[in-house]
């Protein structure tokens, strides 16, 4: 397989130059992103500048692989950085992200950077301003979101590794919508800084899209870094470890169940139950549970903190840009989200995170009995690009937003998500306790479009993710796009 580690090693060997690798995948990428739309810029000669300005580049992990970084807070000195908004299309960054410079650390390369939607809100990618980030399996369907482009540029074989970040499922969703390894790390885990320490409160988090366990283990743990400043450190279970120790047998807990009530398709549940036996015939035991917690209230909580969130965002940048914004500065769902924002008191705000932290403890406490918990990583597959997941109701009543109420914007915000998150269901809630999650590529639907499963672990444990991740490659076998078979 010609993963992130093969091409490492054909540089080290000096079998390719960096330069030939470059170019190599500048040329897929030039070939096929305009019907993809998964990249928004190329830098390739910055590129070629920052690896001769590397010292002892080839002793690195990665030994100078190209990567590109998301449109969204993975900053880079001097390049864009826009996440997706039309009110920043030319706002720069003015030094690099903690990141990107972890990356430069293992030995990645950054060229060019990925089509993501406006500020990271949605599982899909489609930014008014880059247009939609398709999915190579179809084009008729999006690769998912937020870190949309990133996945359609793995999935079309143009990079082995992306950059990504996922603030409630935007790894993981799109590793199940492209049939890729999406890897969501324990709060705390990764670097973050120094222009953002806390990311959505600790929700969101930086990391990649991969195509084998053993680039998803390298990179974990060269990327794992404990920053003092920082407001959220990560247990240290298993800080220790170097790389993943042998797997002993697990006790597993199954959660087929949609967290809000809503359905559930027949291939996704087919998809865990299938998990399920393979799982039982290693000799591992498997038990299925209902779901512990009320789904609908973490979603509405975590429908807050976007609120708060983006309204305390808007007013950094108003102070930037010296005026106040306005709505034509901003998407439609943007402008609902920041008008639900204003409206929020700062109780309301403490109570939202004092649910994620009850849920945190009733999850550590399920963790106690058992090692993982499977369920779907989304309820279907990828949703078409022309599929409508708002009504024309929903966008008048978005229009008027600023003359809602708290509550009146409360449940509009719950009704312009609906369609979307009956779709995403499972992984808000490893943002919202911080616990660490992985989508494995397992299963293709009778349409040919891949679907994931997503396993959770305590806080700490990606050990035992990387263990199950590495089983499911090696005996059961991924469905990985045709370009890394």
């Amino acid at each position: 397989m010609k993963d992130g580690l093969y091409w490492a090693e054909k540089l080290r060997d000096k079998t390719i130059s960096f330069q030939e690798l470059l170019e190599e995948f500048k040329s897929r990428a030039q070939q096929q992103n305009k019907t993809l739309n998964a990249f928004v810029t190329m830098l390739d000669q910055e590129a070629l500048a920052e690896y001769h300005n590397q010292e002892k580049i080839l002793e690195r992990p990665f030994a100078g692989l190209p990567i590109p970084l998301k449109m969204l807070g993975q900053e880079k000195k001097g390049w864009l950085s826009t996440s997706g908004s039309k009110l920043l299309l030319a706002h720069r960054a003015t030094e690099n992200s903690n990141y990107t410079n972890q990356l430069l650390s293992n030995g990645l390369i950054p060229f060019a950077q990925t089509n993501t939607p406006e500020f990271g809100f949605k599982n899909i990618t489609d930014a008014q301003v880059y247009g939609p980030a398709k999915n190579p399996w179809n084009l008729d369907y999006y690769s998912g979101g937020s870190s949309g482009g990133a996945a359609s540029a793995v999935a079309a074989g143009i990079v082995p590794i992306a950059g990504a970040s996922d603030g409630g499922g935007s790894i993981r969703i799109p590793a199940s919508f492209c049939g890729l390894i999406g890897l969501k790390p324990t709060r705390g885990a990764m670097p973050v800084g120094p222009g953002s320490w806390r990311g959505w409160q600790g929700a969101a988090i930086d990391f990649a899209l991969t195509v084998s366990m053993r680039d998803t283990e390298q990179l974990f743990y060269g990327m794992r870094k404990s920053n003092s400043a920082a407001p959220y450190q990560a247990p240290i279970t298993e800080w220790s470890h170097t790389q993943a120790a042998d797997l002993k047998k697990l006790k597993i807990a199954v959660m087929l169940e949609s967290p809000i009530g809503s359905q559930v398709s027949g291939e996704a549940i087919t998809a865990v139950e299938q998990a399920y036996n393979f799982l039982l015939a290693q000799g591992h035991q498997v038990e299925i549970l209902d779901y512990p917690l009320d789904g609908q209230a973490l979603i509405d909580s975590y429908y807050l903190m976007n609120g708060a969130e983006t309204a305390a965002m808007f007013a950094g940048i108003e102070q930037g840009i010296g005026r106040a914004v306005e709505k034509q500065d901003m998407e439609l769902m943007t402008w609902g989200i920041y008008q639900y924002g204003k409206k929020i008191p700062a109780s309301h705000y403490i109570r939202a995170l004092n649910i994620w932290d009850q849920a945190t403890v009733r999850m550590e406490q399920l963790f106690k009995t058992y090692d993982l918990v499977l369920s779907p990583t989304t309820a279907a597959a990828a949703p078409k690009i022309n599929q409508e997941l708002q009504s024309n109701e929903i966008r008048q009543s978005l229009e008027a937003a600023a003359t809602l109420s708290e509550l009146e914007l409360a449940e509009l915000i719950d009704q312009m998500f609906d369609q979307s998150l009956q779709i995403t269901p499972y992984t808000q809630l490893a943002n919202l306790t911080g616990q660490p999650a992985i989508s494995l590529p397992t299963a293709l639907t009778q349409k040919g479009l891949p679907l994931g499963i997503q396993f959770m672990a305590a806080r700490g444990r990606e050990d035992l993710l990387l263990q199950v991740g590495k089983l499911f490659e090696s005996a059961y076998g991924f469905q990985l796009p045709v370009y890394y078979r």
